[in-house]
């Protein structure tokens, strides 16, 4: 006999997101993913049983590819189906940062209009060449961010791997998740991390993949000792948070030119929040 509970739902069908659509659609489409691989609870059921802290209309418009939802939408959406784990987290926090720094749409072509004298026509020129000199500059920085570059990329090395924190010791060794600092006030993040592979560190960095780096200032790279397979080493950088709220800034290991070392990792970040001074 079908019980209730396995009746179709009724009301307007969901429109699935073409992940063709640009980052926003995609990121939708893998939130349905989850949605469905949970077993496809309702939007209500999300709220009222699972514990997600946002709306029925909140968590149905993160699924629909046209806004990116914000990371505290997220993550109500994601806890209440995948547990709120740490694991979870970054790795959706990952995913989230990624499709938040990808541009939403290609920018449109630009047609010259004919020009009505030489002074025009040589104006035109310029500015051509302005624009084709500044992609010259810009596109190399873009390619960089992403996660290979083709076969001229010999990462990842064949036995090369990282732990965060190990042997029973934790990866933050300095302002866990969720710590409060002051806006203004200077501190310093420092992680461990642990060469678990067989291949030796040599001219390594970590290196700022996204986040809400406008808020919180700190060099774009931070030293990485060298460091042999087994060994352990702490990487630290000065942050300074310019306004309160949340920073969550992401970093990934890249070689002295650049180049991602581990281009399938999540990386590490910091994730504090910032808060008015104390008097």
């Amino acid at each position: 006999m079908t019980g209730p509970q396995n009746q179709p739902r009724r009301g307007r069908k969901h429109i699935v997101p073409d992940a063709d659509d640009g980052p926003v659609a995609r990121f939708a489409r893998e939130l349905l993913a989850l949605k469905e691989s949970a077993g496809n609870p309702s939007y209500d059921r999300m709220r009222a049983e699972l514990g997600a802290a946002a709306s029925k209309s909140t968590l149905s418009a993160a699924t629909r590819g046209r806004v990116l939802p914000s990371w505290e939408t997220t993550w109500e959406f994601v806890r209440s189906l995948a547990g709120a784990g740490e694991d979870v987290r970054r790795e959706w926090r990952f995913r989230w940062e990624n499709a938040n720094a990808e541009p939403a749409v290609e920018p449109e072509p630009v047609v010259a209009a004919k020009p009505r004298n030489r002074k025009t026509a040589v104006l035109a020129i310029a500015v051509v060449v302005l624009v084709l000199a500044a992609g010259a500059v810009l596109v190399p920085r873009l390619f960089r961010q992403l996660p290979t570059w083709g076969a001229r990329n010999p990462y990842p090395l064949p036995g090369d791997a990282a732990g965060f924190g190990g042997d029973g010791l934790s990866g933050d060794m300095t302002f866990p998740d969720g710590s409060q600092v002051p806006v203004g006030q200077t501190f310093t993040k420092v992680w461990r991390l642990k060469n678990t592979g067989t291949v030796a560190w040599h001219d390594r960095f970590l290196e700022i993949a996204g986040g809400t780096t406008m808020q919180c200032v700190s060099p774009s790279r931070a030293a990485v000792p060298d460091a042999e397979p087994g060994q352990m080493i702490a990487v630290s950088v000065a942050v300074t948070p310019t306004a309160t709220g949340v920073c969550h800034v992401l970093w990934k290991m890249v070689d002295a030119q650049g180049a991602l070392v581990f281009p399938d990792h999540n990386g590490v970040f910091y994730d504090v929040k910032v808060i008015a001074p104390t008097h």
